[in-house]
């Protein structure tokens, strides 16, 4: 009977040897498989889809050749389930980099770390042109199957606003399948928190009644000039024809008006056409803004510039010659538009309705 027992103790000793030997084999290769790269020749992605186990994923990789090894899959959901870690991976799209390891992947997996992808408004872009850029874009998840403005608004919850120059230019980030919807509404939203944290910093004495209409002149002064250091001066010529009764007399309004109609070239009938949004015949501001304006632009309508200047022409190199008087202005034009040439007979726009030249903008 001792001898008996001797040899099963031994024996045990023998498979507890043999048990630790094993162990400790799986803990080596494992960590030499979980460490090793996947198999990543260049950047490229994967998908997990919410609601996605950690087997789902590795039977993913396995599906794309990218494990090392049959192994390395094994491994990575037994270290992965035994850590706790697997309950920690997040849906989304990550990207992987050629020399990742297994344990990377998985901690990537719990990062969050989607890869995002952008939108880039530009400042100055209407608000159709945005909206096109949404609708096209690989990335974005399309629900929207109208381009009506009014349906459009109110897919996003702001039914009976009118969209021109309520969503902010800027480049936004998301990941794949971002809803359409979500997108324009994170824009939406970025402009009223930008126009009221302007408005509360703005000048005094601004001839506008509501941030509303600030946004309209943001958007005339965005237009108007691409030269950032002239914002605030042009923003002043139109703040003095506000206060003065004047028209603006702004080329980008009648534009914006003609839509459609509108082929590249600004005629004398269309600045004589009536029209909601031609501030050749309409005294003060036009009825929407006329574009998405970025923040320098609605920072300088609410800080015009001072001075007398209630005109200007374009110089032919992105900036503009500014005057106090129409005499001024016409010299202006006869030296930057007109090569010397007298212009065509000019009336003041504070006592005619029927100007024959844009004593304001650009184009004489």
């Amino acid at each position: 009977m001792r001898r008996f027992l001797i040899r099963l103790f031994r024996m045990l000793g023998l498979l507890i040897l043999l048990a630790i030997a094993i162990a400790a084999w799986l803990v080596y290769d494992g960590n030499q498989q979980l460490s090793m790269p996947l198999k990543v020749a260049e950047p490229s992605t994967i998908t997990i889809a919410p609601g996605a186990r950690i087997r789902d994923v590795i039977l993913q990789l396995h599906a794309q050749q990218r494990l090392a090894s049959l192994r390395q899959g094994a491994y990575l959901e037994a270290y992965a389930r035994g850590s706790g870690k697997a309950a920690g991976i997040k849906a989304g799209e990550y990207r992987l980099e050629p020399g990742i390891s297994a344990y990377q992947a998985l901690e990537l997996w719990r990062s969050g770390k989607v890869v995002v992808y952008e939108l880039r408004i530009v400042e100055g872009t209407r608000f159709d042109v945005a909206l096109q850029q949404v609708m096209a874009h690989p990335q974005i998840r399309h629900t929207l199957t109208t381009t009506d403005k009014e349906k459009i608004m109110a897919a996003l919850g702001l039914a009976g606003k009118y969209p021109e120059g309520r969503f902010f230019p800027d480049t936004y980030l998301f990941p794949r399948d971002t809803v359409d919807v979500v997108v324009l509404r994170r824009a939406f939203d970025a402009m009223t928190k930008v126009i009221d944290a302007e408005w509360q910093t703005r000048a005094a004495d601004l001839p506008y009644s509501n941030p509303d209409e600030a946004l309209s002149m943001a958007s005339i002064v965005e237009k108007e000039t691409g030269a950032p250091v002239e914002r605030p001066q042009i923003a002043g010529v139109f703040v003095r024809r506000l206060r003065m009764g004047m028209r603006l007399q702004t080329d980008p309004t009648v534009i914006y008006g003609l839509g459609d109609q509108f082929d590249g070239n600004l005629r004398k009938r269309d600045l004589l056409a009536a029209n909601p949004y031609n501030t050749y015949l309409n005294t003060g501001l036009p009825p929407t803004p006329i574009c998405l304006p970025g923040r320098a632009a609605i920072n300088a309508a609410l800080h015009p510039a001072d001075g007398d200047a209630l005109y200007f022409v374009s110089r032919g190199d992105g900036t503009h010659q500014f005057s106090a008087t129409l005499e001024e202005h016409e010299a202006a034009v006869r030296r930057y538009q007109l090569g010397g040439r007298a212009p065509p007979p000019t009336v003041d726009p504070t006592t005619s309705p029927n100007p024959q030249v844009d004593p304001a903008s650009p184009t004489p």
